[in-house]
């Protein structure tokens, strides 16, 4: 009796489920679908009915008739085609208070490399035309000049990432010989790229020497042999042996290659052009005192500490660069035209170090001044606690201002805590993952911490005219 009932449900719930073409017709009625393109609109119809017939099959929900009725689907289907409309890259407000966040998307560009950017990609351009001469150009030189001015190299190239860069120049310069490298400089990247595989798939020979936490100069002089192709020392930017630790230093790696005619090459990683010791932090071996210490081949990222887009760097001896530029795996690590547009217009921002400070959103974010944190953070705490919604008790959200460390990020400064400051949040009968999962899933979505059990927003990489966003976010949870 119960299943004849059930299926009778079922029948006339069937009957009533309207089908593709008439929902499609009541559609060109509503001015949302106008600028939708048509496949859009029959794939969200065809999906939205689908799921009501296979719910009905299926006895997943027990639908009434209005369910059913052309108002109820079109309002699911338009729903869907918004969903579908949105960019699968999206602007995001990164409250984590790590500032060079690789998963949200690394470093921000300054205003001028956008405008360039945006002037460029809009028209034609020099990318591989010599204006003066008339005649085909290469893209490298598009950036080699700054370059070499604010490092004191002698040459330059540019590659698509950093990885990309250290592969082509083990790739040109040992193929098939030993590259001598620490043991505790055998590094990891994100993604589970390490500097031994990047080494093999270039066709160079890994030689470790010494030990995890100690090398001396005598483990490199061991090492050599007729088949030596490299000294290479990589930057731990990622991580730090502490204790009873020793290493070779980039100028002694260098005595020993002039010594015996091999070239040397320091990974930095996350190279820097900027003293931070003078901003009381971490010291990090800038740009310019490798390339001072005699390195043959210096390579670093464009996107982290230095604050640009994602790049490789290759700077260092005129013969050796010129001989990288000329290996063809160049071409296809060769980055377009507007990361070279952005790039070099961060660049020339670095012939003044400390405008460059102020200019570029990644250096900005790192030597802002404790107290401008804080007078965001309780002009934030304000918003919140001024919000007024009605049927909302006030005492149902908790909003206070605490200390918080924030990181550089990006596998850079691993060491360094910077003190921050940051708005912690709790609503009454709601979990905090609820609280993250809602603000994750927001327009424009909001990245926080959860800690102590708290929703926790680090202003340190949260900007002025970003706070709107995120009253407005608690505003509709509060609602909901």
């Amino acid at each position: 009796m119960v299943n004849n009932e059930i299926n009778e449900k079922q029948r006339k719930h069937l009957k009533l489920l309207p089908g593709v073409d008439h929902i499609l017709e009541k559609a060109k009625t509503n001015s949302l679908f106008n600028d939708i393109p048509k496949p859009v609109v029959i794939k969200s119809v065809r999906s939205v009915i689908a799921k009501r017939r296979e719910s009905i099959l299926g006895n997943n929900k027990i639908f009434s008739d209005s369910d059913l009725t052309d108002a109820s689907i079109l309002f699911d289907v338009e729903k869907l085609v918004q969903e579908d409309m949105q960019s699968n890259l999206k602007r995001v407000i990164n409250a984590t208070g790590v500032v060079v966040h690789t998963n949200l998307g690394r470093s921000l560009l300054a205003k001028a490399a956008l405008e360039n950017m945006a002037k460029i990609a809009g028209g034609y351009s020099n990318l591989e035309f010599d204006l003066l001469n008339g005649r085909r150009g290469s893209r490298y030189s598009l950036v080699e000049d700054i370059l070499c001015e604010i490092s004191g190299a002698e040459s330059a190239m540019v590659v698509n990432n950093n990885a990309g860069a250290v592969f082509l120049s083990l790739d040109t310069v040992a193929p098939q010989k030993e590259v001598i490298v620490s043991r505790g400089e055998l590094v990891e990247i994100g993604g589970s790229f390490r500097i031994p595989d990047v080494m093999e798939k270039s066709g160079a020979i890994l030689k470790e020497v010494g030990t995890t936490n100690r090398t001396h100069l005598k483990d490199y002089k061991n090492a050599l042999s007729e088949n030596t192709g490299l000294l290479l020392k990589v930057h731990t930017s990622n991580y730090s042996v502490v204790g009873f630790t020793a290493a070779v230093s980039l100028e002694q790696m260098v005595e020993l290659g002039n010594k015996h005619r091999l070239p040397v090459m320091e990974d930095l990683g996350s190279g820097t052009f900027v003293d931070f010791s003078k901003y009381n932090m971490t010291k990090e071996p800038t740009i310019q005192e490798s390339v001072a210490s005699g390195a043959d081949i210096i390579t670093f990222s464009g996107d982290k500490l230095l604050g640009g887009p994602q790049a490789g760097i290759i700077i260092g001896n005129k013969i050796i660069i010129d001989r990288i530029k000329q290996n063809p795996l160049a071409r296809a690590l060769r980055i377009d035209k507007l990361t070279l547009a952005a790039l070099e217009i961060t660049l020339r921002l670095y012939r003044e170090p400390e405008k460059a400070v102020k200019a570029i959103p990644t250096l900005r974010m790192l030597t802002i001044p404790l107290s401008d944190i804080k007078n965001r953070a309780e002009k934030l705490a304000k918003l919140l606690s001024d919000i007024e919604e009605p049927d909302f008790n006030k005492s149902g959200l908790s909003v206070n201002v605490a200390n918080m460390s924030s990181r550089a990020g990006g596998g850079a400064l691993p060491l360094l805590d910077l003190p921050s400051k940051a708005v912690r949040i709790s609503i009454a009968g709601m979990s905090v993952n609820s609280i993250e999962k809602a603000m994750r899933r927001n327009d424009p979505p909001i990245i926080g911490r959860i800690e102590e059990d708290l929703f926790v927003l680090d202003l340190r990489t949260i900007h002025n005219e970003e706070l709107a966003f995120i009253v407005s976010a608690i505003k509709q949870i509060i609602k909901n």
